[in-house]
């Protein structure tokens, strides 16, 4: 890392102040901060540094992998035509060409995260690190290669280890993003299906989904404008237009970098 990307850091971790709820903010921090902002490659050297200061914490390769997932979501303007766009359900059917380069360096940060977190799998970070990891690993498969039942799979899996952290760790606030998403996504769906979701083991209560989103968004430290994201999105579908404008009026401020928020609010004042 040179010194202007190391220059670059600091005036980030300085803005991560803020957002940080239960620790000082860290490296960590300013990479997700990059990420939001549609800078991967500052993201990148960032959590490559993190992972070299820190070469037990799997939350390195964990937060790397994150940053593969939205390189892809913004080159192929998933958020956007699958969120925004599409009013029935999240996901479409369109037909999707994932780089496959991108995804070889995606499995392999979920498989060294995996890795390093299966080491010491009771310890909180680890348990997060784990979280984070089947969680991308579900986004991947339903939002690029519309795998939906492989995709369920990693959610069941991402939400049952979000509820044991949780239980013995409930500052950890990002991780109930995990259970928000699973509630509120198959919740949107028709009641048979639902019924047959349940069954499968998954929740579907939407209301409690959209309650532990509000928990990432307000308390949440990595994956908080995430979800400030889906609960805009969320507020749209519900034809809550001011709280609609409200978040993505935040986002845009915050990350001025990423042109979703500021497009979608310039596409809802119009409307």
């Amino acid at each position: 890392m040179n010194l202007m990307r190391i220059g670059a850091c600091q005036l980030v971790l300085s803005l991560c102040a803020a957002s940080a709820t239960h620790a000082e903010a860290t490296l960590l921090d300013a990479g997700y901060r990059h990420m939001y902002n549609l800078r991967f490659s500052e993201a990148h050297d960032i959590f490559a540094e993190w992972e070299r200061q820190h070469p037990e914490d799997p939350m390195g390769p964990a937060s790397d992998a994150a940053a593969y997932l939205f390189t892809e979501f913004d080159r192929l303007h998933i958020l956007q035509s699958e969120f925004f766009v599409n009013d029935e359900h999240f996901y479409t059917d369109r037909t999707l060409t994932p780089d496959p380069v991108l995804k070889k360096k995606f499995e392999a940060a979920l498989d060294k995260a995996a890795q390093m977190a299966a080491v010491a799998p009771e310890q909180p970070n680890a348990r997060f690190a784990a979280v984070l990891c089947h969680g991308l690993e579900s986004d991947y498969l339903a939002l690029i290669e519309k795998r939906y039942l492989a995709a369920f799979r990693e959610m069941k899996i991402a939400r049952g280890l979000a509820e044991k952290l949780l239980a013995e760790n409930p500052e950890y606030y990002d991780a109930w993003i995990a259970i928000g998403v699973e509630n509120y996504m198959l919740g949107l769906k028709p009641a048979p299906l639902r019924w047959l979701l349940k069954l499968g083991g998954g929740l579907t209560d939407r209301a409690l989904g959209l309650e532990k989103l509000r928990v990432t968004a307000q308390k949440g430290r990595y994956l908080q404008p995430f979800a400030r994201l889906l609960l805009a999105v969320a507020a749209l579908r519900d034809h809550q237009t001011q709280r609609a404008r409200e978040l993505l009026a935040g986002l845009t401020r915050e990350f001025p970098d990423n042109p979703l928020y500021s497009r979608e609010l310039a596409r809802l004042e119009r409307s």
